[in-house]
């Protein structure tokens, strides 16, 4: 924004953006009143943009006098990775049976080739809807939309520092992400309701889905434990101390890389992401995830690594609500166009595939919130079917954040070879 902020203190604006995800996390909790029926029609997610978006375009607080965005995309960001990859169980993902790994799969590819087939079909009668030169390129924006929808914010933040789309513009990216998520978790929620004739018509077995509930069961039995004071001292020194490596490599890597390949060193080329330090920092605190997983480290998910992770994913969230002035966000409302012919070539791709291989409506929901919802919503629409069953959204959401940058890479290079045609 232009004009000075009333608050440019950043303690002031970390107080803001902290009681503004308080309120929405108590205000949500209602179980009845008029929060409760308010909550049913406007997600919490959205509500956590919202609140920091409305204060920025009464001018507020903003996002150009403050450094929290900084801290949190830097900082928080890789640690959110590290803790909440290291819940991973490669094995028991594994032994949610082949239907759940390929509707989760089926969930990412539709977003992969539904955004270049999205520019396509818009830009045959409005092209100048996928337009745009250099940081407002359009196809560089739709590249947040797919690390979000195949990862989750921390992806989505990821392509935005990689692809660095104009931050002046993200706000219409954002309230896009918002409001055709939301409205695709919408359509799955009231499936649920509907899901035994949803499975007749798509000739499911639902016996796996016994099964799954009581493996789902015991494994969160086994792992939830009332964490120590030493356990939470932990788990912030693997996270930080993952971060701060992450950094380092990050720094070398891109150096390394930068010097050594031409192709790379070429902004203009396909290949240069591989020069951001923040990809690479990224990049290495999925790994160190990954590799923490198999080891006893895994074992801090019971102590709620996760819950940790979504604590500083959901600070993320609120400093990117923060970039948007919702008095620009109707520009150009042709991108909510794309958006909902991105997110139905996305749910036509799952339901074909579920109705191939008669995958239940279980994992057709999961495997697609998973990709879309990611930590957030995924373990909520799981949660719907079974409570039990909330462990299962988290697997497969956290798996959704470790190929969710390499996916979202792999459709923007496609968007912007579309936008190119």
């Amino acid at each position: 924004m232009e004009n000075t902020p009333v608050f440019t203190n950043d303690a002031i604006v970390l107080g803001i953006l902290m009681l503004s995800l308080g309120f929405v996390f108590i205000t949500s909790s209602r179980k009845e009143g008029f929060w409760y029926k308010f909550y049913k029609i406007v997600p919490a997610l959205l509500m956590c943009y919202l609140i920091p978006a409305i204060f920025n375009s009464l001018g507020i607080i903003s996002d150009g006098t403050s450094q929290l965005y900084f801290v949190a995309s830097r900082y928080l960001l890789p640690a959110s990775l590290v803790l909440m990859t290291i819940s991973i169980d490669l094995k028991a993902i594994y032994n949610l049976g082949p239907k759940a790994l390929i509707m989760f799969f089926t969930g990412t590819v539709g977003i992969i080739i539904g955004g270049p087939l999205a520019i396509l079909l818009i830009s045959t009668f409005s092209p100048e809807t996928v337009g745009g030169v250099g940081p407002d390129a359009v196809w560089r924006g739709l590249s947040t939309l797919a690390g979000s929808w195949i990862g989750g914010g921390a992806n989505q933040a990821a392509m935005l520092e990689i692809f660095e789309y104009n931050p002046e513009l993200y706000g219409g990216m954002v309230l896009v992400d918002i409001v055709v998520a939301n409205l695709w978790m919408a359509i799955i929620l009231m499936g649920i309701g509907k899901s035994d004739k949803i499975d007749n018509w798509l000739r499911a077995d639902n016996s796996a889905i016994t099964t799954l509930k009581k493996k789902v069961s015991a494994y969160a039995e086994s792992v939830t434990r009332n964490p120590s004071l030493e356990d939470f001292m932990v788990m912030l020194a693997i996270a930080f101390g993952a971060v701060g490596f992450a950094h380092w490599g990050a720094e070398k890597m891109a150096t390394f890389l930068s010097a050594t390949f031409e192709m790379v060193s070429d902004p203009k080329s396909a290949m240069s992401s591989f020069s951001s330090e923040f990809f690479w920092m990224i990049t290495i605190a999925t790994a160190i995830g990954i590799i923490l997983s198999f080891t006893k480290a895994k074992e801090y998910e019971g102590a709620g690594a996760s819950k940790i992770g979504s604590i500083f994913i959901y600070f993320l969230v609120a400093t990117i609500g923060m970039k948007m002035d919702l008095t620009m966000v109707m520009d150009n409302p042709g991108l909510i166009g794309i958006g909902l012919v991105w997110m139905t070539i996305h749910a036509l791709l799952l339901i074909g595939v579920a109705k191939m291989i008669k995958a239940p409506y279980f994992f057709l929901a999961v495997g697609s919130q998973a990709n879309v919802g990611g930590a957030a919503s995924a373990p909520v629409v799981a949660a719907a079917f079974h409570p039990s069953l909330a462990t299962v959204g988290v697997l497969l959401a956290v798996f959704g954040y470790v190929v969710g940058t390499y996916g979202a890479i792999l459709c923007t290079i496609l968007m912007q070879i579309a936008a190119a045609g």
